[in-house]
């Protein structure tokens, strides 16, 4: 399947991309910038123009390719012009963001993405943002959806599959063959057509100035985990030594050889193959390097993937998931040594006003070091993780909640031991955080061996033991820098940046406030978020409101869909004069709200989970709404809210309830 869209395809939505000539199908990237394209500009200054592919479906591994621009005149904007492209998928209310990008450029650019085979149809839908830069303009030359991966390329086309050659003064890859008359081309014939009007890459020592000049030549990032075969041909021709070698590259900054040629001459084109595993973006790197201007030169041609190993590779790649957990069911894949005891207890507290309960739910099992059974000078606990791969870089994250301690540091730390358990490294430790609030901590690490993520609780002196809490742990691969640049999961919103999709009805003293850390009155609201423990979540600031007063958080239009949608968020409700929380589904057309969920009165200290299962084939909206209470103490707030595609994988038993149990500060074992 492969497309090159022009407007008689796509359909424009709201404010409109206007064709700077009338785009054909027939004009490509191929004809220079001989050809058409479409641009919107600051005539749409501050709105949104959006354009939609028609219906499209691939079993297949895809490649899209965009060939934009974004100019401005201006040196820097608050509010940049912003060239976005989406994934709608059948059945899902919200667009996924596949890409982005905001730097301007004085020339022609391409992106290339990786789109994963589905069994369901989509759309891809470009939105041009115009911001506040009144002298900036977007334009789209050529977008085209071709089967196979973004890695893969023979050179034929002009915008070289958006593989790039790092400048260097000296040596470089250029584009040979094409039997151009001043062509710099060096081999008679290329691979893909056998001919010499095909093209391939090549680099030559003619103007080698120093010892080990290198030449790059960089393939576009890859976008999806993948993993198998990479493999290409070359001929390489040497009159003093060339390393030629391939490498991957994360977004770090490190580089990873998996390639080197063996061989001193190759007078044809040689097959090269080489295991390949990309689980998180990389790129893939040909350099070669010279040591003197009579090298020679090497030649570069068809690269392209499979996604089975060359090599008789079996077994199943290592899944990140088997790595956490949150303790829900039992311990996981994690375990404690005998020797030092039972040092983690996995327990459970109900509901109550006085002591939080776990992260996953606010009422669900976490884990807890220094118990009433083992707080005695001297302890260590130690909960050891399942063995990790060498040589990949990784993502550890969990929640820490600290009781009691006069001081803190030292009283949660996490090592790493390799496999023999001789040698091991402190990768982190608590220096300080606030007394009883979940906290995320992060860490990337990246360990040439096997080894084992171990946490460690460790009681000094009598006066230093406190309680130390552990919750989600979760492990994915790549740094977390590298995760945190992500694009965010569509129907997400923790309110870290912004109210996402959501809006006020009415602004003022008497609605929702987006906030960090405690609320002003004593006795009621969050210590901190559920996200993080010190970032921002929505709340109503009972002292600025009426006993009785409303406030309503209301989402934009929502697309319809055929079947069940799940709706996941965290509520806090504590004070004693707390008021209402109810969610609403408001359906395009209808006076009407649909009420589908209630809580009444005080409910916990803690951050408690909300599930809400619904259906909507028409568009529609969500909405929150907080009402005042008896008292000030009746601060409200809500945070992490998830809209999902199909049933809830859980389902509450009560939608509809107030009050909270009868029972105190009891901890169960």
């Amino acid at each position: 399947m492969a497309a090159l869209v022009g407007p008689a395809l796509w359909q424009a939505e709201g404010s409109r991309w206007k064709p700077a000539a009338s785009w054909e199908l027939d004009h490509g990237i191929q004809h220079g910038d001989q050809g058409h394209y479409i641009s919107v500009d600051t005539s749409y200054e501050g709105e949104k123009a959006v354009l939609s592919s028609p219906e499209l479906y691939s079993e297949e591994w895809s490649c899209i390719r965009l060939i934009y621009q974004i100019a401005t005149t201006s040196e820097a904007s608050p509010d940049p012009a912003r060239l976005n492209l989406y994934l709608r998928q059948e059945g899902e209310s919200f667009d996924r963001l596949l890409w982005s990008a905001k730097e301007p450029s004085d020339s022609w650019l391409i992106a290339s993405l990786d789109l994963v085979n589905s069994t369901k149809k989509y759309k891809v839908v470009l939105e041009g943002e115009m911001g506040q830069d009144k002298s900036a303009s977007i334009a789209v030359f050529e977008i085209k959806i071709t089967p196979g991966y973004c890695i893969e390329c023979d050179f034929e086309e002009n915008h070289l599959c958006g593989f790039v050659n790092r400048w260097n003064p000296n040596v470089n890859w250029f584009v040979g063959g094409g039997n151009i008359r001043n062509s710099q081309s060096i081999l008679p014939k290329d691979h893909t057509l056998d001919s010499e009007l095909g093209h391939y890459m090549y680099v030559d020592s003619v103007y080698v100035k120093h010892f080990q000049e290198v030449a790059q030549l960089i393939s576009p990032k890859t976008t999806a985990p993948m993993s198998g075969c990479l493999s290409f041909y070359y001929q390489l021709k040497q009159e003093s030594s060339i390393v030629f070698t391939v490498y991957l590259r994360d977004v770090s900054g490190f580089y990873e050889e998996i390639w080197k040629t063996d061989s001193a001459l190759s007078a044809d084109w040689a097959l090269a193959e080489v295991d390949f595993n990309a689980p998180y973006p990389m790129e893939v790197i040909f350099e070669v390097a010279f040591n003197s201007a009579k090298g020679g030169y090497v030649a570069l041609d068809d690269i392209s993937f499979s996604p089975v190993y060359c090599s008789n590779q079996t077994g199943t790649p290592f899944n990140p998931a088997e790595a956490g957990c949150n303790f829900e069911e039992d311990l996981c894949n994690f375990y404690q040594d005998h020797k030092d005891g039972p040092g983690w207890s996995r327990v459970k507290v109900k509901r109550n006003v006085y002591r939080a309960g776990d992260h996953t739910t606010g009422f669900g099992y976490y884990l807890l070091a220094n118990t009433k059974f083992t707080s005695q000078p001297e302890y260590i606990g130690r909960l050891y993780g399942p063995t990790l791969p060498g040589n990949l870089q990784f993502c550890l994250r969990f929640y820490y909640a600290l009781y009691g301690f006069f001081k803190m540091s030292g009283t949660l730390a996490v090592y790493i031991f390799e496999e023999n358990h001789v040698v091991q490294e402190k990768i982190w430790s608590v220096l300080d955080s606030p007394k009883g609030v979940w906290t995320q901590a992060e860490i990337s690490f990246k360990k040439p061996m096997p080894c084992k993520v171990v946490f460690v609780s460790w009681c000094k002196s009598f006066w230093d033991c406190g309680l130390v809490a552990l919750d989600d742990v979760s492990l994915s691969l790549g740094s977390c820098q590298a995760a945190d640049l992500v694009l965010p999961s569509p129907g997400e919103c923790t309110f870290e940046k912004d109210e996402c999709v959501f809006t006020q009805k009415k602004r003022g003293r008497g609605s929702w406030h987006r906030r960090r850390g405690p609320t002003p009155t004593s006795y009621t609201g969050p210590r901190g978020d559920h996200t993080t423990g010190v970032g921002y979540y929505m709340y109503i600031e009972a002292s600025d409101m009426v006993y009785g007063q409303r406030a309503y958080l209301v989402s934009r239009s929502l697309r319809g869909t055929s079947g069940k949608q799940c709706l996941t968020f965290f509520y806090h409700m504590y004070g004693a004069g707390t008021g209402l929380l109810s969610v609403y589904l408001k359906k395009e057309g209808d006076e009407e709200e649909i009420p589908l969920w209630r809580r009444t009165g005080e409910q916990s200290i803690s951050w408690l989970r909300g599930l809400i299962e619904y259906e909507s084939d028409r568009n529609y909206q969500i909405i929150f709404e907080a009402i005042r209470g008896v008292s000030i103490r009746s601060d409200t707030a809500i945070d992490d809210i998830l809209f999902q595609a199909g049933p809830c994988l859980e389902v509450e038993e009560i939608q509809f309830s107030s009050g909270y149990p009868d029972s105190l500060n009891e901890i169960e074992y």
